[in-house]
C-alpha cells in the first residue's frame, strides 16, 4: 500500500513590520562618519566671479556635487560656466565654509617695505636732456661724458643701456637718461612712470625756440618736473641769447636775472664752455629737491627699455629708484617674473649689486617688458611667479591699465569722483591763427568751479606725439580742420583717447561749454503747486495718522513733497505716501475737493495745519563768459 505524502502544514507568518528609518538622519550619519581624503577647507578666497569647476577644486568637491546644489537652487549651469560671488557664498555656507572675496588687482600688488628716517640717504638726481633736433643734445652728452674723469671712455655702451652715471669729483653723481629727443620721455610718462627728477632743455642760441622745444616744455610742465635751460652754441657770431630768453619767457620759463625762477646756463657743447656751470646748476637744483632714498629695502625701479640680444636672450635696462638690487634676486618686471642672472653697469663692467639711482642692464627675464613698466624685487621665486601670473591674467581680462580715459560723455562722472580738478585739452588746427582763436575762446570758459587747461595748441595734423601727451595728461584732442594720421588714429583707438574734429569754431566752443556746464551742480528750485488745509485727524491701525483735508488752492499729487506749516512756521518736510478720495486711491485731487493724506514717517499732524504741496525742479547752471 502506497504511503501517503505528509500533509503540508501552513504556518501563519509573523506579521512583518517595516523598521522605522529616518533616511535623512541615516544619510547625515553616514556622511558624518565618512572620512574625506581631502576635507573641505574652513575658508576659501574667490574673486567676483568664479567657474563651477574652480569652486569645486577650491572646496575639494566633485564638480557634479556643486552642479547638483545649483540645480536645487534653480540654476542650470555647466562645469565651465561662471557664477557670481553671492551664489558661491551660498554653496560654501552649506558646507560650513567661509568665503573671502578678493580682487584680482589686489593680488597683483607686492608689499612695499616702509622707510625709516634713519635709513634715508641722499641719492643722485636723474636728468633727461630734451630739445629740438640739431640743437646740440648729443654734443652736450659727449661733453658731459668727457668731464667724467673716473669713467673714461664708454665705447658705445651708453647707446645700449640708455642711461649713464657721471661722477663729479668732490661734488657727487648725476644720472643722465640718454633718450632720443623727448619720445622715450613721453612714452614712459604715458605709462605712468615718473622717473626723471630734472629736465635740461637744450635751445640753440642761433635758432631759438622751435616746435620740438615747445613740445618738450609741454611734457616737462605736465610732468611737474623742474626745467634748467641750457642755451647752446653761444660761441657762434649769430647767437642771440636775449631773443631765446624772450621766447622762452613767453612759454613760462622766466630767467632768474629777469625776476623769474628758471635757471639758465650759457654753454657751447662743441668748445666745452659752461659745462661745469651746467652741472653745478643741476646739483644745486637737486639739492633744493632734497632727493632721498632708502638703500636697505628690496629694490624697486622702472624699466627704461628691453630687447632680445643675440646670445644673451632678453636684456632690460633698469633704473633702480629705491633699495639695492643684487645678483640672484627674484623680481617682477611689468607682468613678467624673472631672476637676476647677471648685471652690467653703464661702463660695461659686471657688478653684483646696484643701489638707488643706478642704471643697470640685467639678464634673466622670462619675457620682454615695456618701457616704463614697474620693476620690483619679491621675497622669493614663488611670489614672483604668482604675482606675474596674476598680472598676466589681469592683462588678459583687459583690466591691466584699469584706466578710463576722459571723454566729453564721461567728464561729469570724473568730476564727481574728484579725479579731475582741471579739464585738459590739446588743440591742433590747420593754421596758427585758427588755433589761437579756438584757444582764446575756450580759455574764456574757465571759472572758479572748473578750469580749462590748454596744454598744447599748435598747427599741423594730429600726430602720435599729441596722442602720447593726451595719454599722459588725460586730455581731450580737438582737431580744427585737421585729421589724425593713420598711426595716431590707431594709437588713439587703442588707448581710448577721444579725438573731436570740427570745421566751425562755434561748434567746438559749444561742445566744450556743454561738457563743462554738465560738471556744474544744478540749482534746485521749489515751486508751490497746491495749498491744503487739515480739518480733522484719523488714526488708522497699522497705517498711522491720516489727515482729513480740504484742497484750498492748486492741486495735491501723490508722492509729491509737502511742507507742514503750523502758525506760519514750517515744522516738517516730507513725502505724501497715501492720497485718497473717500475709500479710493487718487493720483491727484484738485482745489475745492476733500481728501485723506498720509505723510511718510510723520504722525504729529494737527487740525488747523496747512500743507504746502511743492514740486522740486533742477535748473542747470550756465557758464558765465569771462570777458
Amino acid at each position: 500500500m502506497a504511503q501517503k505524502p505528509a500533509k503540508k502544514v501552513y504556518r501563519k507568518k509573523k506579521d512583518f513590520s517595516k523598521p522605522d528609518r529616518d533616511n535623512e538622519r541615516d544619510f547625515q550619519i553616514k556622511r558624518k562618519d565618512q572620512h574625506r581624503a581631502n576635507p573641505i577647507p574652513k575658508k576659501i578666497d574667490i574673486m567676483e566671479v568664479i567657474t563651477v569647476s574652480d569652486l569645486a577644486k577650491k572646496m575639494n568637491l566633485k564638480a557634479s556635487e556643486v552642479i547638483g546644489k545649483l540645480l536645487k537652487m534653480g540654476m542650470m549651469v555647466t562645469i565651465n560656466q561662471q557664477i557670481d560671488s553671492d551664489v558661491a557664498t551660498l554653496i560654501a555656507s552649506e558646507y560650513n565654509c567661509e568665503v573671502n572675496l578678493v580682487s584680482l588687482y589686489d593680488e597683483t600688488l607686492i608689499a612695499v617695505d616702509d622707510d625709516k628716517p634713519a635709513d634715508m640717504q641722499n641719492r643722485a638726481p636723474i636728468v633727461t636732456i630734451m630739445g629740438h633736433v640739431d640743437h646740440g643734445k648729443t654734443k652736450l652728452l659727449d661733453a658731459i661724458r668727457s668731464t667724467d674723469v673716473v669713467g673714461g671712455e664708454f665705447g658705445g655702451i651708453t647707446q645700449h643701456i640708455g642711461a649713464y652715471k657721471v661722477t663729479l669729483p668732490g661734488k657727487g653723481d648725476v644720472v643722465f637718461l640718454d633718450t632720443p629727443g623727448h619720445a622715450a620721455f613721453t612714452m614712459m610718462r604715458a605709462r605712468g612712470a615718473q622717473v626723471t627728477d630734472i629736465v635740461v632743455l637744450v635751445v640753440a642760441a642761433n635758432d631759438g625756440v622751435m616746435p620740438q622745444t615747445i613740445e618738450a616744455i609741454d611734457h616737462a610742465k605736465a610732468a611737474k618736473v623742474p626745467i634748467i635751460v641750457a642755451v647752446n652754441k653761444v660761441d657762434l657770431p649769430e647767437a642771440n641769447i636775449d631773443r631765446v630768453k624772450q621766447q622762452l619767457s613767453d612759454h613760462g620759463l622766466m630767467p632768474e636775472d629777469w625776476g623769474g625762477s628758471t635757471l639758465y646756463c650759457e654753454i657751447s657743447a662743441l668748445k666745452k664752455i659752461g659745462i661745469d656751470e651746467l652741472l653745478d646748476s643741476i646739483l644745486l637744483q637737486a639739492e633744493m629737491l632734497e632727493l632721498e632714498s632708502n638703500p636697505n629695502v628690496r629694490a624697486e625701479g622702472k624699466v627704461l627699455e628691453s630687447r632680445i640680444d643675440q646670445g644673451r636672450g632678453i636684456v632690460a635696462s633698469i633704473i633702480v629708484e629705491r633699495g639695492t638690487l643684487r645678483i640672484g634676486d627674484n623680481f617682477v618686471a611689468g607682468i613678467y617674473p624673472g631672476k637676476v642672472r647677471a648685471m652690467v653697469d653703464d661702463h660695461g663692467n659686471r657688478i653684483t649689486e646696484a643701489g638707488p639711482a643706478t642704471p643697470v642692464e640685467i639678464i634673466g627675464l622670462s619675457d620682454i617688458p615695456g618701457a616704463g613698466d614697474p620693476f620690483q624685487v619679491t621675497e622669493n621665486e614663488k611670489q614672483a611667479r604668482q604675482v606675474g601670473g596674476k598680472r598676466q591674467e589681469l592683462e588678459r581680462q583687459g583690466q591691466a591699465k584699469n584706466v578710463k580715459k576722459v571723454t566729453l560723455d564721461n567728464i561729469f562722472d570724473k568730476m564727481q569722483d574728484g579725479s579731475i580738478q582741471e579739464f585738459n585739452v590739446i588743440i591742433k588746427g590747420d593754421v596758427q591763427g585758427s588755433v589761437e582763436a579756438v584757444q582764446n575762446a575756450l580759455e574764456k570758459l574757465s571759472n572758479e568751479d572748473i578750469r580749462l587747461n590748454v596744454i598744447r595748441a599748435s598747427a599741423g595734423a594730429i600726430i602720435e606725439d599729441d596722442i602720447n601727451l593726451a595719454i599722459a595728461s588725460s586730455a581731450l584732442v580737438l582737431g580744427f580742420n585737421v585729421r589724425p594720421t593713420p598711426r595716431a588714429q590707431v594709437l588713439a583707438e587703442q588707448e581710448k583717447i577721444e579725438i573731436r574734429k570740427y570745421n566751425i569754431i562755434y561748434d567746438a566752443v559749444d561742445d566744450i561749454r556743454d561738457a563743462m556746464e554738465g560738471m556744474l551742480a544744478p540749482e534746485r528750485k521749489e515751486i508751490v503747486i497746491g495749498q491744503v488745509e487739515v480739518r480733522d485727524i484719523f488714526k488708522v491701525p497699522k497705517i498711522g495718522v491720516i489727515a482729513g483735508c480740504y484742497v484750498t488752492d492748486g492741486k495735491v499729487r501723490r508722492n509729491a513733497q509737502v511742507h507742514v506749516i503750523r502758525d506760519n512756521i514750517k515744522i516738517h518736510t516730507g513725502k505724501i505716501t497715501s492720497l485718497k478720495r473717500f475709500k479710493d486711491d487718487a493720483k491727484d485731487v484738485a482745489a475745492g475737493f476733500e481728501c485723506g493724506i498720509g505723510i511718510e514717517n510723520y504722525q504729529n499732524l494737527q487740525s488747523g495745519d496747512t500743507l504746502e504741496v511743492i514740486d522740486v525742479i533742477e535748473v542747470a547752471k550756465k557758464l558765465k563768459a569771462n570777458e
